[in-house]
């Protein structure tokens, strides 16, 4: 248990440092925190994230309960499963899809060019935000909500079909209750991931007006050394977060288990042709969501300067710092996840204490509520002093990507690890097994897979992330994130896409890796 005491102990002691970093870099100022621009740049923010949450997840509902209503359409399998793709896609490369598709020569402009029309969206603002939120949200949550209709009991259905319940009968006293259930969890995260927003308000809002806390943050710290400012937008910030994670906790609810053993039921509401409709175009729309911005990506970078953007060696120089901190910092992650996890179930299973398991649950949790972003700017000003930051930016880099995975390790592997704990422990006491004779024997070959997945997502999110390394990056550590936003600053279009179809590509290789190659291997 002292490998999983050890690893809390790192994770707080490196928001610690980031704390007090901003506190002696800054120190108090009452008057930061209720000027005009700091109330500005939280409005701006809570109102993206509030926009972003109720499209995205208002969109979700019908298409998962489309999804679910239908199981028996083609494609509907692999449509399923592609949900999960943006939570491995940078968010600079959905940046460029909807650049390509909104933007002044879009294809939504060229179509309507074509047609004789005229459009007069512009990408770079709010609307950008929220077109680029919904595509990497909204099929997040209707991934999220599909799992409460599938926790719908076949007697239920059964039973409404006996009633004689139709659509809003259904949908009212069979769906509802299960739904109400989710929608609170879906909607607190989606509204955290887009009010921690970074990349895709850095590359779309358009300036100052449009800038987020995170935002704000980088600009403070970065290029005003406004450290004041710094510390209380994000002071703002982590209250919000806490504050979202306290309410969500207090509303959530444990859907009840379905208690029968017979298949699903077919469902009564499925002869109306509006209902048909409904559901058709349902998941029309969240399959264009998903796949038409991908396919832009992918059509735009296999028609650009394929050969001009790859004969750069700034990219491959770029490409080769993203992958040893992709590797490296999931290694670290799932290393310091499995610590996390071994202490953890012991504490629930052989010691009965749930709730000091659930505290050290919350610390390797705790970059929800203190963003990466926050952190980064804590440590500048806490090692600024002593040493040049940029010349150690990697490292930080790399801490930074180990504090962002943690949380999605440890909760990858945490419901088998405790599975496999409590058939398994009574057993190894009584035959003497413990440590790495226990590891290898036991947990190895039983957490094969939920490990090869936590690291695959780990390494795919630490390949594609921009946050920290725009702060501490340099001509010189320049990761392939930092690259692609450059090229786009540059407005060099063409060598962006082939380098934002290449980091696809290479994060979708890393997550497959882990998904599927170290999850499947055999011992």
């Amino acid at each position: 248990m002292i490998w999983g005491w050890l690893a809390a102990a790192v994770v707080l002691g490196s928001i610690a440092a980031s704390v007090a970093g901003l506190w002696l870099g800054a120190g108090f100022q009452p008057d930061r925190f209720v000027g005009g621009y700091t109330l500005g740049i939280l409005g701006f923010t809570v109102l993206e994230a509030g926009l972003s949450m109720l499209l995205s997840v208002g969109l979700a509902i019908p298409a998962a309960r489309a999804l679910a209503r239908r199981t028996r359409f083609p494609g509907r399998v692999p449509l399923i499963a592609l949900l999960a793709l943006p939570m491995v896609v940078p968010p600079l490369v959905g940046v460029l899809a909807i650049v390509q598709i909104w933007g002044r020569s879009g294809l939504v402009s060229r179509a309507a060019q074509a047609l004789g029309l005229e459009t007069s969206i512009n990408v770079y603002g709010l609307t950008g935000i929220l077109l680029a939120h919904v595509f990497f949200n909204m099929p997040f949550a209707t991934r999220m909500l599909l799992q409460a209709w599938a926790s719908i009991p076949g007697e239920h259905w059964r039973l409404a079909r006996q009633l004689g319940l139709g659509g809003p009968g259904v949908f009212r006293f069979v769906e509802w209750p299960v739904l109400r259930r989710a929608l609170p969890s879906a909607a607190a995260l989606v509204f955290l991931l887009c009010f921690t927003s970074f990349a895709i308000v850095l590359a779309l809002g358009g300036g100052p007006p449009n800038a987020t806390l995170e935002v704000a943050i980088f600009q403070a710290v970065r290029f005003d050394l406004d450290f004041g400012l710094a510390l209380a937008l994000a002071a703002i910030q982590v209250t919000v977060c806490a504050a979202v994670l306290i309410g969500l906790g207090r509303l959530q609810r444990t859907a009840p288990l379905g208690l029968g053993i017979d298949p699903p039921a077919v469902r009564p509401d499925l002869d109306g042709r509006w209902g048909r409709i409904g559901d058709g175009a349902a998941i029309t729309l969240v399959a264009a969501v998903l796949l038409v911005p991908l396919a832009a990506i992918a059509v735009d970078g296999l028609l650009g300067p394929v050969a001009e953007a790859l004969s750069r060696s700034a990219l491959w120089w770029a490409a080769a710092r993203s992958l040893a901190l992709a590797v490296g910092s999931a290694a670290l992650a799932v290393a310091l996840g499995l610590a996390i996890v071994s202490t953890l179930r012991e504490l629930r299973v052989r010691h009965g204490r749930p709730r000091l398991a659930g505290g050290m649950e919350a610390a390797s949790s705790l970059v929800l509520v203190v963003p990466p972003f926050v952190l980064a700017a804590g440590w500048f000003l806490l090692l600024r002093p002593v040493l040049d930051v940029f010349a150690y930016g990697l490292g930080l880099v790399l801490v930074a990507n180990v504090l962002i995975s943690l949380p999605f390790v440890v909760r990858v592997v945490t419901p088998a690890a405790t599975m496999t704990f409590e058939r398994t422990w009574r057993l190894a006491d009584s035959l003497g097994m413990a440590g790495w004779r226990r590891v290898c024997l036991i947990d190895l070959p039983a957490l094969r897979r939920p490990v090869g997945l936590a690291y695959g997502i780990a390494a795919a999110l630490a390949f594609g992330d921009l946050g920290v390394i725009a702060m501490f990056g340099t001509n010189d550590t320049q990761t392939l994130p930092l690259y692609l936003y450059q090229l786009i600053g540059a407005y060099r279009m063409g060598e962006a896409s082939v380098v934002g179809l290449l980091l696809v590509v290479c994060c979708l290789g890393l997550f497959a890796l882990g998904d599927r190659v170290m999850g499947r291997a055999r011992a």
